[in-house]
């Protein structure tokens, strides 16, 4: 009995310090990712209380951490001064034109690089993945070059069609077509289906999920861009969201008004942060589901 009472004292303690050690290591990670979370939120913290400040406390050489009087009215400033009706609509009109074209081109090569069987169509693969270790910037004179030569400057066609292709997209579509079982599709041929079809009514239902990540981070990329939207056409007709915030709010003496530029990328961010908060998890199923198989 006294034996058996001992075992049962150290086997108790090892299960304390066990909970004691678990307990410990949960709250350090808890802190941490409190700390990291503070790191990131903070900006977006300093940007909205910055957007609701007068310019004279925004000066201030000790900056403060709530504005003494709170400035609604730099909102309404801020979408009257940079336009931002108009550049709302220049931003959604191409993400929208670039985010349909770029889906059809996305489905269509990465279902004939998943289920059709063509010669070299291996190499052409690996040729097109080998694309994405260059980086796109040493595309952009010859880019520019190209679009110059066919008079597309200050136009939308220039902001859609030079990046409906992206390989990263095929790649990630390809990898979903695969894990599809491939009965599937010699079953549907001897019915005699044929492959847009099969495409259509298989195909995407089943790589949903996919599909919406890659629509996401195509309206995200659009709403994003600048360089090649300042280098091309950032004329008043066709310029671009976040093109229009760069001297929008200059005074005549090249001052800034910073907090109403900050007002103005709050209700830039705003949709993208809609995006994130509602549809984040079919950005993350998506990626998920589009690299198990090789």
């Amino acid at each position: 009995m006294a034996q058996k009472t001992m075992k049962e004292q150290k086997m108790q303690t090892v299960t304390a310090r066990s909970r004691i050690g678990s307990t410990v290591v949960k709250a350090f990670t808890y802190l941490f990712l409190i700390v990291m979370a503070v790191i990131v939120l903070f900006p977006f913290y300093w940007m909205i209380i910055s957007s609701l400040k007068t310019l004279a406390e925004y000066k201030w050489a000790k900056p403060s951490f709530w504005p003494q009087t709170v400035m609604w009215s730099n909102y309404a400033e801020a979408f009257t001064t940079a336009n931002l009706g108009r550049l709302f609509t220049n931003t959604v009109i191409v993400g929208v034109i670039s985010t349909l074209l770029s889906l059809v081109i996305t489905v269509l090569t990465a279902f004939a690089f998943a289920r059709l069987e063509f010669k070299g169509k291996n190499v052409l693969f690996a040729g097109l993945l080998a694309t994405m270790m260059i980086p796109g910037e040493l595309f952009t004179i010859t880019n520019y070059a190209t679009v110059n030569s066919f008079h597309w400057l200050n136009t939308y066609t220039v902001l859609i069609v030079p990046f409906l292709v992206s390989v990263f997209y095929i790649y990630l579509l390809r990898q979903n077509f695969l894990q599809i079982p491939n009965e599937l599709y010699l079953a549907a041929k001897v019915d005699g289906t044929s492959d847009l079809k099969y495409l259509w009514t298989v195909m995407i239902p089943l790589s949903l999920p996919t599909l919406i990540s890659i629509t996401i981070l195509k309206m995200m990329g659009a709403w994003n861009s600048y360089i090649w939207p300042r280098l091309v056409a950032n004329d008043d007709a066709h310029r671009m969201i976040t093109n229009g915030l760069r001297n929008a709010f200059k005074d005549t003496t090249g001052d800034v008004n910073f907090p109403v530029q900050m007002a103005a990328v709050a209700l830039v961010s705003f949709p993208l942060f809609l995006v994130y908060i509602f549809l984040r998890k079919y950005i993350m199923k998506g990626v998920s589901r589009s690299g198990i198989k090789g």
